[in-house]
């Protein structure tokens, strides 16, 4: 059978729609040494496709980064898969706070040199000489005890949810991020530092990467803010986050607090729920209320909203050449876009 998906998306989003099989989306990664990262790439495609599962799976040298969403009916087939695997026997697995069984219409597993991209050279440090993992109960009286307390995600990710007080860098990108938080802080070396991330990834690379870099109390939560919410319901903790959890999949976030601490980048009104822009050309990443929605029919200016009732052949045809799935995310960013009468254009 073919190792990578060939229907086209549209229709597999309709499927999915449609599909009334209960699902239930999950991430886990785990560094470890894969030997053969392009034929067990293969032999994972093959046994999770006949499981029914879809999601964003990347695969390197050094580990696994993935994001799924399982059919309840597999759940336990799934489980034990993990269990007699080699690289993933007992990998802990981060379940979803809200989850519509929605969040990943195909399978897509893909190599990579790395499977978080940081920019580091993990010559130069010892990449598995992380920080302290904490629990939620030790992150929130960390926090207390006045602890330094970093986001290492992109700045559309704590636009829309972020640990109160907690230093949120302007960075499009976790390789930016590093340098920046380096500079942030720089004379800190004696501080206590907490850092968060969703899933615990990049905290696993940014706290060793700053352990080398001199920081003697380096700390990161446990299984990031989707542990986080889990124990903090399960326990009957203080729930220090606000907001939601920006999640890279078509849910594009799940809530953590009842507070929405973003605003429409159109009108300015509270919100924070995530779109792309309906003009596939730009497909640009922004917030958008329901109201600005149905103004500008799900797009993100003038100009991209009449492009969508251009003939589908031209729209294609101005397509032709642009970004394609998997290349660098377009997003709104407020240093670099002017906002204009409800659209948003660039500086």
């Amino acid at each position: 059978m073919p190792l990578h998906n060939q229907i086209d998306k549209r229709v597999l989003k309709q499927l999915l729609a449609d599909d009334p099989k209960q699902r239930r989306t999950v991430s886990f990664y785990r560094y470890v040494n894969i030997e053969d990262a392009e034929s067990y790439r293969d032999y994972l495609y093959k046994e999770w496709e006949e499981l029914g599962i879809m999601g964003r799976i990347y695969l390197a040298p050094e580990g696994i980064n993935a994001q799924m969403s399982i059919p309840l009916e597999h759940w336990n087939a799934f489980v034990q898969f993990l269990t007699d695997d080699t690289y993933l026997s007992d990998v802990p697995l981060k379940i979803a706070v809200e989850d519509d069984g929605k969040s990943f219409y195909k399978l897509k597993i893909k190599v990579r040199n790395k499977i978080v991209a940081d920019g580091l050279d993990d010559d130069l440090f010892n990449p598995w000489d992380t920080g302290n993992h904490l629990s939620a109960e030790q992150f929130n009286e960390a926090i207390e005890n006045g602890a330094i307390v970093v986001d290492m995600r992109n700045h559309y990710e704590s636009e829309v949810g972020h640990f109160k007080g907690a230093i949120l860098p302007d960075a499009d990108t976790f390789r930016d991020e590093l340098k920046m938080v380096e500079g942030i802080l720089e004379g800190k070396e004696d501080n206590k530092i907490l850092m968060y991330c969703t899933g615990g990834i990049r905290c696993e690379k940014a706290s060793a990467y700053f352990k080398h870099l001199g920081f003697n109390d380096v700390n990161q939560l446990q299984g990031g803010i989707i542990e986080y919410a889990h124990q903090v319901q399960e326990k009957g903790l203080e729930n220090k986050y606000v907001g939601k959890n920006f999640v890279f999949d078509e849910r594009l976030g799940e809530r953590i607090s009842d507070e929405v601490i973003a605003h429409c980048h159109q009108c300015g009104d509270a919100c924070d729920s995530h779109v792309n822009c309906t003009n596939l050309e730009c497909h640009l990443l922004f917030i958008q209320c329901d109201n600005c929605k149905q103004r500008y029919d799900g797009c993100c200016s003038d100009d991209c909203q009449e492009i969508i009732h251009l003939p589908e052949e031209e729209q294609r045809v101005r397509r032709k050449g642009k970004l394609k799935e998997g290349d660098a995310r377009n997003i709104f960013k407020k240093g670099r876009f002017l906002k204009d009468g409800g659209s948003l254009k660039k500086a």
